[in-house]
């Protein structure tokens, strides 16, 4: 199980890696609390991101339109729609099932509209803010959701690549911090916005639903 326990000091943010138990008790023990203000954690560059979302929303999901791709958009409903936010943002402590859509292909070897298959993620509970990761992949998104308003969470954090097995401090590396804005679109659905990407796309949007609890097999 990934669990992002993320450190704030001096507008910055430490997550660190996977713990066992007794280790992140002492970890959270050690460590101040985190800053429920993102404003006092966000980079200027990234606060230029978050102001801009909208614009960043409408104009990648047009050049996907213009692609050929206004079917597969008019299919996801919610999801691609820019103002379609419900109130009560907050989600649940848990597993996810996450699946990202790139738009507006940055450069000549990527398309207008790309799909990549789920992948197992988590949110989980860190006093007055909540810790995000994806286990697994060569891209590994992991940061933090700030409480903004009632139709939106902020959240910042980095991207882990690779076989690395510690992120990078937020505002470290520009080209690795992330921030968007998180919504609810749905009753179990919820999604992640990233605009301006630094890779690839003019816009990212990350689906959440639950996971599906397993049940227990017969006779364990």
């Amino acid at each position: 199980m990934v669990r992002a326990w993320i450190c704030a000091a001096l507008a910055m943010i430490t997550v660190a890696t996977p713990l066992d138990a007794k280790s992140r008790k002492k970890e959270r023990e050690a460590v101040a609390p985190v800053a429920a203000d993102w404003r006092k954690t966000v980079t200027s560059s990234d606060m230029d991101r978050l102001r801009d979302w909208r614009t960043a929303f409408t104009k990648a999901v047009a050049r996907a339109r213009t692609s050929g791709h206004g079917p597969s958009i008019e299919r996801e409903g919610a999801l691609l729609e820019p103002d379609s936010a419900l109130d009560r943002a907050t989600p649940p402590v848990g597993n996810y099932h996450c699946r990202v859509i790139k738009l507006g292909g940055k450069g000549v070897k990527m398309t207008d509209y790309v799909v990549y298959p789920a992948y197992p993620c988590e949110i989980s509970g860190e006093g007055e803010v909540m810790g995000f990761a994806k286990s697994k992949g060569m891209q590994r998104p992991i940061g933090l959701f700030f409480p903004a308003d009632e139709r939106r969470m902020i959240f910042l954090g980095t991207m882990m690549l690779g076989d690395e097995i510690r992120p990078m401090e937020y505002g470290r590396d520009s080209s690795r911090d992330m921030a968007g804005a998180f919504e609810r679109i749905g009753a179990q659905r919820w999604r992640l916005i990233l605009p301006w990407p630094r890779f690839e796309s003019m816009l990212d949007v990350i689906e959440l639903v639950p996971a599906p609890v397993l049940a227990p097999a017969k006779g364990s």
